[in-house]
């Protein structure tokens, strides 16, 4: 008979992630490592030095009630520990939002082998210390991203990778919740390609299936757990892209078949779709609920592509800045309810599509 988490950790497990769950509320994904926030502190031209990236953090961290649309926030490593440039934690920050604090735990990805080029992600060695040294700082939920590929030539995603993804988030998961962290469960299918909405859909499928088998077969509490899935969408090559009506249909078709109504909450990362069709998809989805969990947002560029082209590295525009973030945070709230009515356009990146190829972070 498998062990069984003592009562005080499941009850906190569970409470943790209903909270993260709250209607109207998602999570802002501010986990870019260093080498990736470089890439986006290079389009503004501005040095990727500790000090610009904790007053890019401060930025967001410090806006004045984004804490009505953000229930957590996932940090990388640094930024857990960072403090403002007038000695203020990090953590304080988002905590004076009622923010939750999480963690990125994975170590990145490298090439499976016995395979065409698929990844594996790595950081299951002493994942368990670490884990106890976020919580001790503060952090009370963690994300792993695994990354798979869509082609149908190449027989992408194979078993193989299905599997290892799988196996790796449910060990991973496992060590989080003995740890009293929630674990988001994140297998993110790249939109890189030419595929149709519909072969996104069936690997998609597959790859959930898979993924729920192995945290079955790891006795992870679904009650305490979070999924953190690419919407079911036309690759970016493809001739026809999709409407919102249609990701909703395929997503939410998707999920029923593999998602246990046990699971607290979805939420989605944006895989590059520009600001604007990020939220309108998604509330294109909560239009037609009730369903069986709650489904949100885990929003990186999509949350952040206005305000860090409006800062621009320049005190002057932090004002600026902070308000743009704040529109895109109302506007994916609002679409959490299914009451996004669109337009929210007035950040300069609101319709530009945020897609890179093989993207890494």
């Amino acid at each position: 008979m498998p062990a069984k988490f003592p009562q005080d950790v499941s009850r906190e497990l569970a409470e943790t992630a209903h909270k993260i769950a709250t209607p109207g509320k998602g999570i802002l994904a501010a986990d870019e490592s260093t080498g990736t926030i470089g890439k986006r502190f290079e389009k503004i031209n501005i040095e990727n030095s500790e000090p610009h990236r904790a007053a890019y953090r401060e930025l967001l961290f410090a806006t004045k009630g984004f804490g009505k649309y953000v229930s957590g926030a996932i940090l990388y490593e640094e930024t857990l520990f960072q403090k403002t440039a007038s000695g203020t934690a990090m953590v304080d920050l988002l905590k004076a939002e009622g923010v939750i604090p999480g963690i990125k735990v994975d170590m990145g990805v490298v090439s499976l082998p016995g395979t065409d080029d698929e990844k594996s992600t790595t950081g299951l060695d002493k994942l368990a210390e670490r884990c106890k040294k976020y919580y001790q700082a503060g952090a009370r939920f963690a994300k792993w991203r695994a990354v798979l590929s869509l082609d149908l030539e190449k027989g992408k995603p194979s078993n193989l990778s299905i599997l290892e993804t799988a196996h790796t988030l449910a060990r991973y998961a496992a060590i989080c919740q003995s740890e009293r962290l929630v674990p988001i469960v994140e297998p993110e299918l790249l939109a890189d390609g030419n595929h149709s909405i519909e072969a996104c859909a069936d690997a998609t499928e597959r790859i959930l299936a898979a993924c729920f088998k192995a945290l079955a077969d790891h006795h992870i509490l679904l009650e305490g757990c979070l999924l953190k899935p690419n919407m079911v969408t036309a690759g970016v090559g493809c001739a026809k892209q999709a409407t919102p009506e249609e990701v909703a249909f395929y997503t939410i078709r998707t999920l029923k078949r593999t998602c246990p109504p046990a699971l607290v909450g979805v939420n989605f990362l944006s895989g590059g779709q520009s600001e604007e069709l990020a939220s309108l998809n998604l509330n294109a989805m909560n239009k037609v609920g009730p369903h069986p969990w709650s489904l949100s947002f885990s929003y990186g560029r999509a949350l952040q592509a206005s305000a860090i082209s409006t800062w621009s590295g320049k005190k002057e525009n932090l004002k600026a800045a902070q308000e743009v973030f704040l529109e895109r945070c109302k506007a994916n709230g609002e679409a959490q309810l299914g009451k996004y009515a669109g337009g929210a356009k007035t950040g300069s990146a609101a319709g530009a599509n945020l897609f890179e190829k093989g993207y890494v972070y």
